[in-house]
C-alpha cells in the first residue's frame, strides 16, 4: 500500500471509530447536585444512568444551593439536577405551603414549565421534608407518636435544632401557630451535624430532622407524624431544561425508571452508607443501580 492510500485508509478508520463509539452519538448532557450526601448520590445515579443509555455526561459536581443550580439551568449552563418539590414551591416560586404531594408536584411542574421552560420528571415517593424525631425508647415512654402529642408535652422536654429552625416561618414559629403548644423547656441550637449526637447523648429529648437522614436509619429513631400537615412534601425529581428534552426525549424514560425505587427507607440507608459508613457517594450510587438491574452488564 503506497503512502497516499495508507493515509486515506487510516483516516477512514478514524472516522469509523468516531461513528461507532469514539464519541457518544447521543451527545453530551451536564449533571450537577447540591452540596450534601443525598444530592451527591442522586446526581451520580443520574449520571450513571445517562452514560449507560449512551450519553456523554459532564459531571459538574456539587455546585451549591438551590439559587445557584436554578440559575445555572436558566442560563443554559447546566442541563439536569435533582430538586425537591417543597423547595420548588417555597424557595423558587415563593408560594404558600401545601400539604398534598400530588398537588404540590402539579403546581411546581406547571409553574416551572410556564415561567422557566423547565421540566420536572417523575417524582420519587421519598419525602425529605423537615421532620421531628425522638429515640424509640423515649417516644414510647412518653406515648408520643404525633406532632400533636409532642405539642402537649413540650414544656417538659428539650429540643435540639439548627439555629434557623427557631426563627423560620416553616420552623418552630410555624409549629406553634398550627398546633399550639410547642413551648419547650429548652431549645439547644447547634450545628446541624451535631443534632443526633446531642439527642443520643441524652442532652435533648427531641431533634429536628429531615425525612431521609441516614441517622434515622442508623439509630432506629422514631419520626413523629405531622398530623396537621405543617411541613410541605419534599419529593425529589430531576429538573431538566425543556430544550434538552426536545433534543433528547429519551432522557425522561431513562431517569424515570429510578424514581419508584427511591423510598424514605431506601434513601435513609443509602445516605447512612455515606454519612455513617464513610463510603463514597459514587460507589453507593453504582452499587444501588447494579443491585436493581438498572445498568447494563
Amino acid at each position: 500500500m503506497n503512502t497516499f492510500l495508507k493515509t486515506i485508509f487510516v483516516a477512514l478508520v478514524a472516522l469509523l471509530v468516531v461513528a461507532c463509539g469514539g464519541t457518544s452519538a447521543k451527545g453530551t448532557v451536564s449533571v450537577a447536585s447540591k452540596d450534601f450526601a443525598e444530592q451527591y448520590i442522586l446526581g451520580e445515579m443520574y449520571a450513571l444512568l445517562l452514560e449507560d443509555a449512551g450519553f456523554d455526561v459532564d459531571r459538574r459536581g456539587a455546585l451549591g444551593g438551590t439559587p445557584i443550580l436554578h440559575e445555572s439551568l436558566l442560563n443554559d449552563q447546566l442541563d439536569i439536577y435533582p430538586e425537591y418539590t417543597g423547595t420548588g414551591l417555597l424557595t423558587v416560586l415563593g408560594m404558600d405551603v401545601m400539604s398534598d404531594p400530588s398537588a404540590v408536584f402539579d403546581t411546581v411542574s406547571d409553574a416551572y414549565a410556564e415561567q422557566f421552560d423547565l421540566v420536572w420528571l417523575a417524582p420519587a415517593p421519598m419525602n425529605n421534608t423537615q421532620a421531628i424525631a425522638m429515640t424509640a425508647d423515649r417516644a414510647s415512654e412518653l406515648g408520643i407518636s404525633t406532632f400533636s402529642d409532642l405539642a402537649a408535652q413540650a414544656g417538659d422536654l428539650v429540643l435540639v435544632s439548627p439555629p434557623e429552625f427557631v426563627e423560620r416561618e416553616d420552623g418552630l414559629p410555624g409549629l406553634q401557630a398550627v398546633y399550639g403548644g410547642f413551648e419547650f423547656a429548652n431549645v439547644l441550637t447547634v450545628d446541624p451535624g451535631l443534632r443526633y449526637q446531642t439527642l443520643n447523648s441524652g442532652d435533648a429529648d427531641v431533634t429536628v430532622a429531615f425525612g431521609t437522614d441516614g441517622e434515622l436509619f442508623a439509630f432506629g429513631l422514631t419520626v413523629l407524624e405531622d398530623d396537621k400537615g405543617m411541613f410541605p412534601p419534599y419529593q425529589v425529581a430531576p429538573v431538566v431544561r425543556q430544550e434538552v428534552l426536545d433534543e433528547y426525549p429519551e432522557i425522561a424514560d431513562v431517569l424515570d425508571t429510578l424514581a419508584p425505587l427511591l423510598t424514605n427507607d431506601t434513601m435513609q440507608e443509602l445516605n447512612n452508607r455515606v454519612t455513617g459508613g464513610g463510603e463514597e457517594p459514587e460507589a453507593v450510587a453504582k452499587s444501588f443501580l447494579e443491585a436493581n438491574n438498572l445498568l447494563s452488564e
